[in-house]
């Protein structure tokens, strides 16, 4: 399975395990559920519970013979793509860390405490 990101490059964790930085592959044996979470610097951190489905042919009884019969093997691919969305810091909290700047640099200037 591929996943991709905008902005490329956040790194992805597969059910608590990290995998890379996107776009990432990894191979995989079952499916179902799995929980992806992306992480960017600036960005929202976003945590999916992504559905895995299998295709028909992993189906029984269908899957006894696409297993063992088909003269070639049968790799299923899945890909996922995700927008992250920019952080958006609040402006109180902005202020307040321009003003321990502030405050740091006047202490500096002065010798502080």
């Amino acid at each position: 399975m591929t996943v991709r990101s905008d902005p490329p490059g956040a790194l992805v964790e597969v059910d608590g395990k990290r995998i890379g930085v996107t776009p990432v592959s990894m191979d995989f044996t079952y499916y179902g559920t799995r929980e992806f979470t992306l992480s960017y610097p600036g960005y929202e951190t976003l945590t999916v519970q992504q559905p895995v489905r299998r295709p028909f042919y992993q189906y029984i009884p269908i899957d006894f013979f696409s297993n063992h019969f088909l003269p070639f093997r049968v790799t299923d691919r899945h890909d996922f793509s995700y927008t992250l969305q920019p952080r958006v810091v609040p402006i109180d909290e902005e202020q307040s860390l321009i003003n321990r700047g502030r405050n740091f640099r006047s202490q500096s200037q002065v010798g502080g405490p």
